[in-house]
């Protein structure tokens, strides 16, 4: 649904995350990888995955939210087309403009149960008139025979030549097939009736290329007529927890382990967003087992979202191993908080590869922040206008990095609800997403203008 709003925001921030006084002792690390299968990689791409030397990535200064998204969307492929049936195309992204094949409607509508008379006649001040016979949606209509009688019709028909006028059967009392209409009844000629071609004509375009088709659009395109549709294909995800203190929930736990949940909120967000093929695995901290998983999945998926994983300690491995399996890093860090650790890189045929940071706060911001909007673009949706809202109360804690903050909204006031730090997902629930503050020295007024995030 991938839903549009949901698309792709502008403005990247960071949440401050205050010291708790039951800070966490244990590493939250859930991995989550996306890799994203491309046809379309050149081949000098290929040539540089290929020749890239197995060393640490260079020091590289974190980039500021809008420059990684930018460097995400420029080096995502461009989404494959494919001709989907209509009644498999709910929340996909449109890859052609729909025409109407005909007026639409094609035909002066009825738009309320009634009697069709012509307008003339009432305004001259005519209140009886002899129903001449019932007219239904769907039968072809009659001629009305004499100007001063009636027809009675119902929503949808065809309006019977030789009218112009429908008279709602709330204004009339109908008794021996005549009909007697109430004094101060309006005239107007089209009263209750939809002109031919008053919603569309063919040549101009109902929808176009890069629409996400929710219910309403559904209907549009099969009001044109189209079985079926040229769509952007979605993304094979996978998800890919690491990490040998994660255990699933159900099964049997520790005192030193925790429950593997950062990889089950990143499935629930996409599948929130119409993304169907999302694969979901666990692999422990052995290097040639993780080596030996990826490289596989690599071949069969086109994104990987990895959760934690992908910083400097004894067994953060992913980093070495991506590098083994020829995945070239395009950046590490970005200038915001919660989830400043975050690595984006490009696989030898085009794949995409996430490594979110392993915090449950920062893994799920990240996500919605720049995962999910790079998708929509690689399949062409059309850039949604940025939600705005404003802050309900002032904010007393200017960063000089930006910061995502979860928020409850009342219409577009946004009431702050800053997490017990990053590893605080249980203050995520209740919330509506998150609005992003830019770098400020200051504070933030009440009414301040940020961008929000939907979860």
């Amino acid at each position: 649904m991938l839903y549009p709003t949901e698309l792709r925001a502008q403005q990247p921030r960071s949440v401050p995350a205050p010291v708790s006084c039951c800070a966490r002792k244990v590493r939250i690390c859930t991995t989550a990888v996306i890799a994203i299968n491309s046809p379309w990689i050149d081949a000098q791409h290929r040539r540089s995955a290929n020749q890239m030397p197995n060393l640490p990535p260079s020091p590289q200064s974190p980039l500021t939210p809008e420059a990684a998204q930018q460097a995400i969307e420029s080096r995502w492929p461009p989404a494959p087309v494919e001709q989907r049936p209509l009644d498999q195309c709910t929340g996909r992204i449109l890859r052609q403009d729909v025409f109407a094949e005909r007026d639409n409607p094609p035909f002066d509508r009825v738009c309320m149960d009634g009697i069709a008379i012509k307008s003339s006649v009432l305004a001259q001040g005519q209140r009886l008139f002899t129903v001449e016979g019932t007219l239904q949606a769907g039968a072809p209509p009659p001629k009305l025979r004499n100007p001063e009688n009636a027809i009675e019709v119902m929503t949808g028909a065809m309006l019977p030549e030789g009218t112009d006028c429908v008279v709602p059967m709330e204004q009339y009392d109908l008794a021996d097939g005549v009909a007697s209409v109430q004094d101060r009844v309006e005239s107007r000629p089209y009263r209750n009736v939809q002109r031919r071609g008053e919603d569309s004509v063919p040549g101009i375009p109902m929808l176009t290329a890069g629409t996400r088709l929710g219910a309403p659009e559904i209907a549009v395109v099969a009001s044109a007529g189209l079985a079926s549709v040229a769509v952007s294909r979605q993304p094979k995800f996978l998800v890919v927890s690491t990490g040998d203190e994660l255990v699933e929930p159900g099964q049997p736990i520790a005192a030193h382990q925790i429950r593997r949940s950062n990889a089950y909120s990143i499935v629930a967000a996409l599948r929130a967003r119409g993304f169907e093929d999302i694969g979901n695995e666990h692999i422990r901290d052995d290097e040639q087992t993780l080596s030996k998983r990826l490289r596989q999945q690599l071949n069969e998926r086109d994104a990987l979202i990895l959760s934690g994983g992908v910083s400097h300690g004894k067994f953060d491995l992913v980093p070495k191993v991506l590098r083994d399996i020829g995945i070239q890093q395009v950046f590490y860090q970005v200038a915001h908080r919660p989830g400043k650790p975050l690595w984006f890189g490009v696989g030898p045929k085009g794949q995409v590869v996430f490594g979110l940071p392993g915090n449950p706060v920062a893994t799920l911001v990240c996500l919605i922040r720049y995962v999910i909007p790079g998708a929509l673009a690689a399949m062409a949706a059309s850039p949604g206008t940025p939600e705005q809202v404003t802050l309900a109360e002032p904010f007393n804690t200017g960063r000089p990095i930006s910061q995502f903050i979860p928020v409850v909204l009342k219409s577009t006031l946004a009431t702050l609800r800053p997490t017990n730090g990053p590893g605080d997902f249980l203050g995520l629930t209740g919330t509506d997403g998150f609005v992003e503050l830019p770098p400020r020295s200051g504070d933030f007024p009440a009414g301040f203008a940020a961008t929000f995030f939907r979860w």
